[in-house]
């Protein structure tokens, strides 16, 4: 998608990077709701347990941060992440630990 918009569209990259952050916005926002009107709340997403939603919402941080959002409206994304980031199982697979990182 950013590839098109930079190749077909013929954005900038402050206007790629502009779409980037309204998207993440807007679904960091829903997410952030959930997570805080989960019946079962927890060290992670949904419970005291990692599930897929905290193996999707990791990567999508690291991501956020690339494109510059803003993620002090997220308080409870953050302590989540940290809290996958003391598993060794995150720590390994995190991009900059991986044998073809650059």
């Amino acid at each position: 998608m950013l590839n098109y918009l930079r190749n077909e569209l013929k954005q900038t990259e402050e206007e790629v990077n502009r779409w980037a952050r309204y998207w993440i916005t807007l679904g960091f926002s829903a997410l952030e709701q959930m997570v805080l009107s989960a019946p079962k709340r927890g060290k992670f997403c949904f419970g005291d347990a990692p599930s897929l939603a905290d193996l999707f919402l990791v990567p999508q941080l690291y991501n956020t941060r690339r494109f510059g959002c803003d993620l002090s409206g997220y308080p409870n994304l953050v302590r989540i992440e940290a809290n996958c980031a003391a598993l060794p199982a995150f720590v390994k697979a995190a991009p900059e630990n991986q044998p073809d990182a650059e």
